[in-house]
């Protein structure tokens, strides 16, 4: 059963954020030519995490879903780099920006498998 609610928590936490990264790109992309390549990237590894939990679970073997996995915490690192660098180089000073960096970075710490096929 916990599981289970691990297994619900992480997708629903993964396209909750990813839901996030498309209010905060559509927030700032016309801000200016350097904010909108990087917000793109920022956005494409973003909600390409949560993506990546759902392709996991319908996994055709074990290694394909540890596969997965393994991309969706990739992602989630790349995210926190373009965010960080949205943040640093003073694209974005917003602490929205730096909410959705811990948020992604605390994604990527779920290492253990959500449920295996």
């Amino acid at each position: 059963m916990e599981a289970e609610n691990k297994e619900r928590d992480i997708k629903e936490r993964t396209f909750r954020f990813a839901v996030e990264m498309v209010r905060f790109y559509r927030r700032w992309h016309k801000q200016s030519e350097v904010l909108r390549i990087l917000g793109q990237q920022a956005l494409r590894s973003g909600t390409s995490i949560g993506a990546n939990v759902q392709e996991a679970q319908a996994g055709q073997s074990q290694a394909d879903f540890l596969s997965k996995c393994s991309i969706a915490l990739k992602e989630s690192r790349e995210t926190v780099y373009w965010l960080r660098l949205l943040y640093e180089s003073g694209e974005c000073s917003d602490e929205q920006c730096r909410m959705l960096q811990r948020e992604a970075d605390e994604i990527g710490t779920f290492s253990a498998p959500l449920s295996s096929p």
